[in-house]
């Protein structure tokens, strides 16, 4: 066992999951706009504590995913965050790419970009305490997308980020994202996002990375958002498992699903019935930012004082998903 499949396997063993508590600056300003916070720097700081200091990161979050922003801030306990997280059990983690622009030559599609200068942020973050890092490759779906271009240019990035990041001591998480906004069929959704992994998984051969230390963050097999052809749980369950057994190497320790706009009872739900029906050697588990975060800032935004409730609405929901990373999730335990 390396000491990058050791750390891939803290984060996400025993039902743990990742929080992803990336948000940019602007989506974050978003996030607390949309409920009539300010957006400062204290603000921003001030919830993700609420939650980094919260009971569940004991026993329920694996991993947690930073900003640039946060993983510099001190917390009002004196600690800098990730000594906070650290302090709990949970792993450091970094969002390291700097965004996807559009893409030369097929303008509707989008590339990731961050790779100049990585080697160098990297240094920092493990210096800081980070131990894993997050790099997201969008893909929208159409008739003619995602493009072989799109395709092979994300995919590339992907590897020479996770090169960079094993390197530097740290597991990459490997998130190629077929996004959800569209039309298209759940058929569709599986076809094409096979297509996106394997040629991930490709390039990452191709790049010599080490596949026992990193982890997968892909999207469910689902329907587009304006699709008229929705599909049952039990169907996203059995379409996301075949796309997984046919496109990731049996190398891979575990996949930690995002939960790309799907509600937060959704999304424990569908990883619930990937589990029950999980016949891979796969740790199949969950790196949720808003279907972690939402009902928690909703209830905060009230009550910015009311830590206790805050962090009471974000155990429930981190409980929920560890019992759904391991099967046991049922709809009555949501009102227990």
């Amino acid at each position: 066992m390396t000491e990058l499949n050791k750390i891939a396997c803290k984060i996400i063993s025993n039902g743990k999951g990742i929080l992803a508590a990336d948000e940019s600056i602007g989506t974050m300003t978003k996030r607390l706009e949309s409920v009539n916070i300010q957006s400062s720097p204290k603000n921003r700081l001030l919830f993700r504590e609420t939650l980094f200091s919260s009971g569940s990161m004991v026993n329920c979050i694996g991993g947690v995913i930073l900003y640039d922003e946060t993983i510099n801030q001190l917390s009002s306990f004196g600690k800098n965050i990730p000594t906070l997280i650290s302090d709990t059990g949970a792993v450091p983690g970094i969002k390291v790419d700097t965004g996807a622009k559009g893409l030369a030559n097929s303008s509707e599609e989008k590339i990731t970009e961050g790779l100049d200068g990585l080697r160098e942020r990297l240094k920092k973050y493990y210096q800081l305490g980070a131990r894993f890092t997050k790099w997201r490759g969008v893909y929208n779906i159409s008739e003619k997308y995602p493009s072989q271009l799109a395709m092979n240019s994300n995919a590339h990035a992907l590897a020479r980020y996770s090169a960079l990041a094993q390197e530097s001591g740290m597991v990459p998480i490997v998130e190629p994202e077929v996004l959800m906004d569209g039309e298209h069929s759940a058929d569709e959704c599986l076809t094409k996002t096979s297509e996106v992994i394997q040629k991930c998984f490709e390039e990452l051969i191709i790049h010599k990375i080490d596949l026992t230390g990193i982890i997968l963050k892909p999207n469910m097999i689902l329907a587009g958002n304006k699709s008229k052809n929705k599909i049952s749980n039990e169907e996203v369950s059995s379409k996301t498992l075949e796309c997984l057994k046919k496109s990731v190497p049996n190398e891979v320790p575990g996949i930690a699903f995002l939960s790309g706009g799907q509600s937060e009872i959704e999304a424990t739900k569908n990883l619930n019935l990937i589990n029950k029906n999980n016949n891979t050697d796969f740790i199949m588990t969950y790196s949720y930012g808003r279907a972690l975060q939402q009902s928690a800032l909703k209830f905060w935004s009230k009550d910015i004082k009311n830590i206790e409730e805050t962090q009471n609405i974000f155990n429930h929901r981190a409980k929920m998903n560890t019992l759904a990373a391991q099967g046991k999730w049922s709809s009555e335990l949501e009102n227990k």
